[in-house]
Order: C-alpha cells, then structure tokens, then sequence
C-alpha cells in the first residue's frame, strides 16, 4: 500500500499520541487524538490518522482485518474531519468480530462527540 504521508508510521508519533492525547471511547472504538496548535507549521494542516491493534486481540489475520476496517472508516470520514488533527484508533476486544459499518457509524458517534468534524458534515450514511 503506497504512504500519501496521511498515515503515522513512525513510532515517536504514536508515543507522543499516547503520551499527550485526549481519549475518547465508544461502545466499540477507542480514539486517541491530538488537536493542531496555533505555533505548529503549516505543512502539519492535514488529517492523519494510525490504527493500533494489539497481539493480545487476535491473531495476524484478526489483527488485519481489524486495521482494515479502521482505515475504511478513517478514509469514508477524513474528507469531513477537521484539519490538523492527529488521531489514533483502536478496537475494543468485541469489535474484531463486528460489521464494518457498526464500526464506521462508532467511530462516527465518537468524533462528532468530540467535535472532531466539520459543521457541514452530511451525517453518517454507509452507502
């Protein structure tokens, strides 16, 4: 899969996230995130997301799907996702075994908890 520079890879991002980001949990999705300050350079404006599921959840197969589908989600809400923030998703344990979009309308319920998109949102459609 080619990097478009959306993606954390680098495993001081992930710890600086972990370390200094805000939680936020839904019934199936754990959500970590860092807001863009106001003295951060301009070219750090995008929306980057990297998804996190542990060992102890499953085995390789489990593990891949379970970041799959956390990237379908990022990827059907980033275009109304607010700029400069920088998000960590996570499954829960019962989420590995559950439909993609009850995922993707989570993970919707949990930004839009935290107003983590745009006003102009249209709502969450699986279509």
């Amino acid at each position: 899969m080619p990097d478009n520079g959306l993606t954390i890879r680098k495993a001081w991002e992930f710890d600086l996230i972990f370390r200094t980001g805000f939680r936020a949990q839904g019934e199936l999705v754990r959500l970590l995130f860092l807001r863009r300050t106001e003295t951060q350079p301009p070219e750090l404006e995008k929306t980057r997301a990297g998804y996190a599921v542990g060992k102890r959840q499953g085995k390789a197969h489990v593990r891949n799907r379970g970041k799959r589908v956390l990237r379908e989600a990022f990827r059907r809400l980033s275009p109304w996702m607010l700029p400069g923030v920088i998000i960590v998703a996570s499954l829960k344990d019962k989420a590995l075994c559950t439909k993609a979009n009850k995922i993707y309308y989570d993970m919707a319920r949990v930004l839009k908890k935290n107003d983590l998109l745009k006003p102009s949102w249209p709502g969450a459609e699986w279509k």
